[in-house]
């Protein structure tokens, strides 16, 4: 699996893709910085996470697009299938090196966070726990890309489905109130963006990734015993 990791994410950065899902998130990052932050002279940290979370539903299918997508018009996902690796290794591999991507954009806000420690006096544990949280909601998003890319050849069309489901699930709770347990932006907003661990949130936002990531597997499983 660590192979596949290694090339994975390698392959982010011999291509624009990787640089430009960083380029993008930073700048909306200090946009928001800078709007949420020093327009209002405020020094709490989770405001820029409120706000830089409506930008995964658009930025996020950039890396997830062509995880397996790309494989199938190709033609390499034979290769890929027949080599002595498991399924289950194949679709973690890409998972964590998706993961990695995005993991990296989230620990260079800590910018910022030094910004306001100069500045300012920050709450630390409040920001951490919104650090978390919006790591968690990135996860969960990346898991959903992938499993879109997993069931379709064509790069674009993954990217839609992510993100009209993405945006779909963001709007569901208003129009009843039986959808904001399963919302995944209202489990950020509702705790974490707060400073608070909520379990229940928690436990949503874990097992929307192992679910389909778990989905993943089985689409690609399938595919392979037809081969």
């Amino acid at each position: 699996m660590l192979a596949i990791i290694k090339k994975e994410f390698k392959s982010y950065f011999l291509s624009p893709i990787g640089y430009i899902y960083i380029g993008i998130f930073l700048l909306m990052c200090s946009i928001f910085f800078y709007l949420d932050i020093f327009t209002y002279m405020s020094t709490d940290f989770t405001y820029m996470f409120g706000s830089a979370s409506t930008v995964l539903t658009f930025i996020v299918p950039l890396i997830t697009m062509r995880m397996f997508s790309e494989e199938r018009k190709n033609g390499t996902e034979q290769l890929l299938l027949t080599s002595p690796r498991s399924v289950t290794s194949i679709v973690l591999g890409k998972f964590i090196a998706a993961a990695l991507v995005v993991l990296i954009s989230i620990v260079a806000t800590l910018i910022y966070f030094a910004i306001l420690c100069y500045f300012g006096n920050p709450q630390v544990g409040k920001s951490l726990v919104a650090l978390l949280g919006f790591g968690l909601l990135s996860l969960a998003y990346v898991s959903f890309g992938m499993f879109a890319s997993s069931i379709t050849e064509n790069q674009i069309i993954a990217a839609v489905i992510s993100i009209a489901f993405f945006m779909l699930s963001w709007f569901l709770p208003g129009f009843s109130s039986s959808f904001v347990n399963f919302s995944l932006m209202d489990a950020f907003y509702m705790s974490f963006i707060n400073g608070a661990i909520s379990i229940q949130n928690l436990v949503l936002l874990l097992s929307f990734t192992i679910l389909f990531i778990i989905f993943t597997i089985m689409v690609i499983q399938r595919r392979k015993s037809v081969k």
